[in-house]
């Protein structure tokens, strides 16, 4: 099978938008030029779609920002000033001129401008595949979006169109229930319009597109429509039996990846000012790598996302995925004769799911590491209607704990003394719980604090009414008058 890929002339044609641009980009009108030329044939939608999702490898910070906004992880680095950015968010210290959340800003709304480039040209395109690639587009829309709301909140809203100089200074903010409305209609568009399988890895399918509506839905509390989504998807995968065997190079795209962004470590160029756009690799690798390392296994990095102790005490005895998550620097150089220093906020310990490992980079180490991200796996998706299932308008607490304990299952070896059973409260809880041990390091558990209105009472420094949402990009502030969120 062939893996998705950006070619050349997509960085050419979608060069409009460059890495400085924000949502007001300056967008002129010289690509109203190529759109007119360029969208001749089918060939010509099919890599215009391949832009769009170039964009899903840029989301670096997003993942990270995930664990290091929690209790799972720190922020590390080589000091306290090393990615400012990313210090402020771990000790809720953010400030809206952040360099971190300006990109997601700007990425995903970039996402969005290519998503909507094809939608203006719907019309030119007169073929078979017609349907199935806008159901691709709506789910990549959709997806983009959905990681503007969950930072950000409130967020300007444009479907039709992408945005001209003419729109500069006018945008507004439209209401996270409007966005999570437009969400949804993208989301079930995908649904009718997606194949169950792809020919090409990291292509979205109908499985993908159930998964993430049902994601959505579960995050503004609608459980029934959540878990009639989330059911939809239950049993067209599996947990694989080796858990961690998922998150290496071999278990990629794998029988429990539902949707999963691609990476390679092909790129003959690169430039430090066009990261991570100008780069296939997965850039985030290079931050969760071991600072000053030489040994065997695994690659030297920058020692950022370090789980905390209190995550590491987080797995009962017995809990196989404790060590596929969580490297203990200190017993592994122990046992293999390794070395490595020690960087700022050093815990002893770093993310095993996402780290540099030896030969797997090539040409400019630190941006080309071939990592994908699984962005939906089924075990996600098990846990997820596990918690529609059980908070639904007629709860059904027998399939609930099943699903959850598939989980705990493969993370126990099978063994029926880890298995749950417990009243609903008791059931939520032990499924929120197991979301941070199965996901954690994977950029869910701040998220998943937040929609559940446990951030307050389990993240030190977190203000109630402020600390939901990230604030707007200072930019977009000065350049579109938007309002900032409460407290920023």
């Amino acid at each position: 099978m062939k893996t998705i890929k950006l070619f050349l002339t997509l960085f050419i044609i979608f060069s409009f938008i460059s890495c400085d641009d924000y949502v007001d980009y300056d967008a002129k009108e010289d690509y109203q030029v190529v759109a007119e030329d360029y969208f001749a044939s089918e060939s010509d939608f099919e890599a215009a779609l391949i832009g769009v999702y170039d964009v899903l490898q840029w989301t670096t910070y997003n993942v990270m920002i995930g664990d290091i906004a929690s209790d799972n992880s720190l922020c590390g680095g080589e000091s306290a000033t090393d990615v400012i950015g990313l210090q402020r968010i771990d000790d809720f210290l953010t400030i809206a001129d952040n360099d971190q959340l300006d990109r997601i800003w700007r990425y995903m709304y970039e996402g969005i401008n290519r998503a909507n480039y094809l939608v203006e040209n719907i019309d030119k395109l007169d073929s078979e595949r017609k349907e199935s690639l806008y159901g691709e587009v709506y789910f990549l829309r959709a997806y983009f979006y959905f990681e503007l709301v969950k930072f950000f909140g409130d967020v300007p809203l444009f479907v039709d169109r992408r945005l001209t100089a003419s729109d500069s200074g006018t945008l507004k903010r439209t209401s996270v229930a409007e966005v999570y409305n437009q969400i949804e209609n993208d989301l079930n568009s995908a649904v009718l319009a997606l194949p169950s399988a792809q020919s090409e890895r990291g292509r979205a399918t109908r499985s993908a597109a159930q998964s993430l509506l049902g994601k959505v839905q579960l995050y503004q509390q609608k459980y029934d429509e959540a878990a009639s989504s989330l059911e939809q998807v239950i049993g067209v995968f599996g947990l694989v039996d080796d858990f961690g065997s998922q998150f290496l190079r071999q278990g990629e795209n794998g029988v429990e990846s539902i949707f999963e962004i691609q990476h390679t470590n092909t790129s003959n160029w690169y430039d430090w000012g066009f990261v991570p756009p100008g780069t296939e690799g997965n850039f985030m690798i290079i931050h969760h790598g071991i600072r000053g390392y030489s040994g065997p296994v695994y690659a030297q990095g920058w020692s950022f996302n370090l789980p905390t102790q209190e995550l590491v005490d987080a797995y009962q005895v017995g809990d196989n995925r404790k060590d596929y998550t969580i490297l203990d620097i200190e017993s592994f150089s122990n046992a293999n004769g390794a070395s490595y220093t020690t960087g700022y906020e050093h815990t002893g310990y770093f993310n095993n799911k996402y780290i540099p490992r030896a030969g797997e980079t090539d040409a400019q180490p630190e941006l080309n590491y071939l990592t994908n991200y699984r962005a939906i796996r089924y075990a996600d998706v098990l846990l997820m209607a596990a918690e529609a299932n059980a908070l639904k308008s007629s709860p059904d607490f027998s399939k609930a704990t099943n699903y959850l304990n598939q989980v705990r299952e493969r993370a126990f070896g099978n063994s029926d003394n880890n298995l749950v059973f417990v009243s609903q409260d008791g059931l939520v809880k032990a499924i929120l719980d197991e979301r941070r041990l199965e996901l954690a390091m994977e950029g869910h558990r701040f998220f998943d604090l937040v929609r559940t209105g446990q951030a307050s009472s389990e993240l030190e420094g977190f203000i109630s009414g402020k600390h939901e949402l990230f604030p707007i990009p200072q930019t977009e502030i000065d350049i579109s008058g938007l309002t900032q969120n409460p407290g920023y």
